[in-house]
């Protein structure tokens, strides 16, 4: 027993794999780097008409999150009311949460600009890439995934936070029948003079069996408002509030939301208590899946 104890205090241990994840790292057919491709299948006999699936943006950050969160629900149907999915997670070749500049690009409606290195001898910033980011998930992931699993096309979702958000918007405005269920938790609406709202201009140009049938749900945290009580004391705290005013998430959401219910959509938005912009992500993560898995969906 020293000895094994003795072994165990002297190792590093071993790597932890997460049950039923797998990634691949996926380049575009026209060229460029790859996109890494997080893919869960539940075990088991699919539905007659395939499973349900929720793709995720910024999969470094949040796949570990919505795989465990999937896999105690739908263990207990009887207690959650959530249906095993596939899952789809879109990241990058990174161990980082994050690859900034390039989901600064993928996640922004054209026309965009560019931007300084976030860091000295860094990568220029780009932005306005969120229709080719668009067109290799509809015409090249979508097959990849449908290869792989048996997927009820009916049944499709996309999650998105921050800039994420923002091409969950943009997306649904570009192509509304890419998906049934849209979750755009802290949509960046205002970035670059609210040039989203063009798209959703169109959007609402168009006649009602164009525009389908989208359920959508939007949300931000309590603290994307004011400043939290951890945060009012800080010496930046006249800095990060500025940006709070500037960024207004739930009240761009609130405000889109009753302009799209007006023709119709479905549509969900919700404040989150005790959550910052930042702190939002797990319990955001866990209410899409209820959304576009659980018992509202149907």
């Amino acid at each position: 027993m020293l000895a094994s104890s003795a072994r165990a205090q002297g190792s590093d241990g071993d790597p932890v794999a997460i049950p039923g994840l797998r990634q691949f790292d996926l380049a575009p057919r026209t060229g460029g780097p790859p996109w890494r491709i997080f893919l869960r299948r539940p075990a088991g006999q699919p539905p007659a008409s395939g499973w349900p699936v929720l793709y995720l943006l910024d999969a470094n950050a949040v796949m570990g999150i919505a795989v465990d969160a999937l896999r105690v629900q739908a263990g207990y149907p009887a207690g959650t009311g959530i249906r095993d999915a596939v899952l789809v997670g879109i990241g990058y070749p990174t161990e980082e949460a994050y690859d900034s500049v390039r989901r600064s690009w993928d996640y922004s409606p054209p026309p965009g600009r560019s931007f300084p290195p976030h860091r000295p001898g860094g990568p220029e910033v780009r932005t306005g890439g969120a229709d080719h980011f668009l067109r290799f998930i509809e015409d090249e992931l979508k097959p990849f995934v449908a290869a792989r699993a048996p997927i009820d096309s009916a049944r499709q979702s996309i999650f998105g936070h921050s800039f994420g958000g923002l091409f969950v918007l943009h997306a649904l405005f570009a192509r509304p029948r890419a998906f049934s269920t849209w979750i755009a938790m802290s949509p960046s609406i205002y970035w670059e003079d609210a040039a989203l709202l063009a798209s959703e201009r169109r959007y609402a140009a168009l006649t009602a069996e164009q525009r389908g049938t989208p359920r959508l749900l939007m949300g931000a945290g309590e603290y994307e408002a004011r400043l939290a009580p951890f945060q009012e004391a800080a010496p930046d705290a006249a800095r990060r509030l500025e940006a709070l005013q500037r960024g207004r998430h739930i009240e761009h959401a609130r405000e889109m939301g009753a302009r799209l219910a007006a023709l119709g959509l479905t549509t969900v938005v919700e404040e989150f208590p005790g959550e910052t912009h930042m702190s939002l992500l797990p319990p955001a993560v866990n209410r899409a899946i209820r959304f576009a898995l659980g018992p509202e969906a149907g």
